[in-house]
C-alpha cells in the first residue's frame, strides 16, 4: 500500500501539499536510471556541466516570486526576507569558479621514466537528504558541486518542505541537465534506510537531527558507503570587553532569532564579559522586543511560526524547565500573539542560566537564547566547549590575534570573528562531536564528492 507524505502548514495547521511516497520498486527504478545516466554525464566536458548547473540555478532564481510564499506556507519563514536565492547563487558560482583547479589531476611525476598522478573520480550516484529549515541553501551545498564533479544526484526533501525538491529538479532539467542526471524522490524513512543498506548510492549526504544521522549510519553500516552528516548545533557567541557592543548585540540577536531560531548555525547561547553584561542584555532585550510575531505572509511580520507545533513544544519545555529552576525571562510575552501549544512562539531571552539547564546544553532550534556573564577567556572557552555539538562559534573582539588564539581552543567546525550565522563557500562547512562528520563546499567539498584514483605509469 502506497503511503502519503504530507506537508502541514504551520500558518493554520492545514495540509498544504501531499505526495505519494515511492514504493521500493519505484525507488529502485529511479536509482537505476541515475546509475545508467552517470557515465554519460561524467564524460561531458567539465565546462559543459558547469554551464548547465549555473543555468539551472538561474532558472531556480526566476521562480523566486513563487518560492518565497511557498516557503512561508510550508515552514513559516516571513516573506519579507525574500527567500534563499542569493546564497544559492553565491555558493554555486564559487564552486563553479574553483572546479577546474579542485578537480585537476595532482601530478607527482612526469618524466621520461614515469607518469605518476592522482585523479579525482565522481562517486557515481549521490543521494542528498535535505532538511526543511533552508531547503534550497542546504541542498545546493551538495547538489551543485556533485553535478559539477560528474555525479548524478537523487534529492529527497523533508516532508515540511515537500515541494522544494520538485522545483529544484524542474529548474535544472529546464536548463538542460538530463532528466535522469538529477531526480527528485519522495520516500518514507523505511524505504530510505533500505536503499542505503542495499548500497544503492555512491555517496549519501544528510542534513538533519542527530537521531536522523544515527539512523543513516546504522543503515549504511557494513556497506562502506561514504557519508556526509551535518547534524545538531548549539552555537555560542562570546562578547569580549573590547567588542563593539551595538554590532555584537544586533548580529547575535539576529543570529538567534532569524527564521524563528531554526538555523543550523544560529546562536543559541551567549557569553558576555562581566563588565558589559548588563548593557549588552539591555540592548538585546530592546531589539527582540521590537520583533513582530505573526502570519509569515504579512510583510510586516519579522518572526513567523515555527515549522511545526512539536518543534515549538520542545522550546517551550526547555524554557519552562529553566524558569522553574533559576532562570529569569526578560521578554514580555504580552508583546507577542503566541498561540498556546501551537507553532507561533514568542521569542525569549533568559538570564540567571547555567549549564545544568537543558536550554544551555540541548539544541533548542527555536527563538530562545540564554545569556551568561563570564570572568575571562578561560571561563568562556570552558563553557563554549561544554556542549555535545560543534558547528560554529562567534567571537566578538577588536583583536584578531586574541580571537585566533581562543579559536584554537574551541571545539568547533568554524570560528567567526565579529560575524555569525554565515556560510562562506570558500571555507569548508564542517563540524565536530555530535554535529557530525564530513565537509561541504570549498575544495574539500569537491574532494568529499569524489574519490582519488592513482596512476603509476612506467614508461621504460
Amino acid at each position: 500500500m502506497t503511503s502519503t507524505i504530507r506537508c502541514v502548514s504551520p500558518i493554520d495547521g492545514s495540509i498544504y501539499a501531499e505526495r505519494p511516497a515511492a514504493t521500493r520498486a519505484e525507488a529502485d527504478a529511479i536509482v537505476a536510471r541515475a546509475h545508467a545516466a552517470h557515465p554519460g554525464w561524467a564524460n561531458r566536458p567539465l565546462a559543459d556541466r558547469i554551464a548547465l548547473v549555473k543555468v539551472g540555478v538561474e532558472r531556480l532564481g526566476a521562480m523566486n516570486d513563487e518560492i518565497v510564499p511557498e516557503l512561508a506556507h510550508m515552514m513559516g519563514r516571513p516573506v519579507r526576507y525574500g527567500g534563499e536565492f542569493g546564497g544559492v547563487a553565491e555558493r554555486t558560482d564559487y564552486m563553479a569558479e574553483i572546479a577546474d583547479s579542485s578537480l585537476a589531476p595532482l601530478v607527482v611525476e612526469e618524466s621520461d621514466a614515469f607518469e605518476r598522478r592522482i585523479h579525482r573520480k565522481p562517486h557515481g550516484v549521490v543521494f542528498v537528504i535535505a532538511p526543511w529549515n533552508y531547503p534550497y541553501l542546504t541542498a545546493i551545498n551538495t547538489v551543485a558541486p556533485a553535478l559539477i564533479a560528474g555525479n548524478t544526484v537523487i534529492l529527497k526533501h523533508a516532508s515540511q518542505t515537500l515541494l522544494a525538491g520538485e522545483r529544484m529538479v524542474r529548474a535544472f532539467t529546464e536548463a538542460g541537465v538530463p532528466d535522469d542526471a538529477f531526480q527528485n524522490i519522495f520516500l518514507d524513512h523505511e524505504t530510505t534506510s533500505s536503499l542505503i543498506a542495499d548500497r544503492s548510492f555512491g555517496f549519501v549526504n544528510f542534513t538533519g537531527s542527530v537521531k536522523g544521522g544515527r539512523e543513516i549510519e546504522r543503515a549504511a553500516a557494513g556497506t562502506f558507503t561514504p557519508l556526509g552528516l551535518e547534524l545538531g548545533g548549539k552555537d555560542p557567541g562570546y562578547v569580549m570587553e573590547d567588542a563593539d557592543q551595538d554590532a555584537a548585540a544586533a548580529t547575535l540577536v539576529d543570529a538567534a532569532m532569524y527564521n524563528s531560531g531554526q538555523c543550523c548555525c544560529g546562536i543559541e547561547r551567549i557569553y558576555v564579559a562581566a563588565p558589559l553584561f548588563d548593557s549588552f542584555v539591555e540592548k538585546a532585550v530592546e531589539l527582540i522586543s521590537n520583533y513582530k510575531l505573526g502570519n509569515p505572509l504579512d510583510q510586516e511580520t519579522t518572526l513567523g511560526p515555527m515549522a511545526h507545533p512539536r518543534f515549538a513544544a520542545e522550546v517551550r519545555a526547555q524554557t519552562d524547565a529553566a524558569t522553574q529552576a533559576s532562570a529569569t525571562p526578560l521578554i514580555d510575552k504580552a508583546l507577542f500573539p503566541e498561540d498556546d501549544g501551537g507553532a507561533y512562539l514568542a521569542p525569549q531571552i533568559l538570564v540567571d542560566v547555567d549549564h545544568s539547564m537543558r536550554v544551555m546544553r540541548d539544541e533548542s532550534f527555536g527563538p530562545v537564547v540564554g545569556i551568561m556573564p563570564v570572568a575571562d577567556d578561560d571561563e568562556a572557552i570552558a563553557l563554549m566547549n561544554d556542549c555535545a555539538y560543534g558547528l560554529t562559534a562567534s567571537l566578538w573582539t577588536g583583536n584578531a590575534a586574541r580571537a585566533a588564539a581562543i579559536g584554537r581552543r574551541i571545539e568547533t567546525g568554524t570560528v567567526f570573528m565579529n560575524r555569525a550565522d554565515y556560510l562562506d563557500p570558500g571555507l569548508c562547512w564542517t563540524g565536530c562531536k555530535d554535529t557530525g562528520r564530513g565537509g561541504a563546499l570549498s575544495v574539500i567539498g569537491f574532494h568529499n564528492l569524489t574519490r582519488p584514483k592513482s596512476y603509476h605509469l612506467k614508461k621504460a
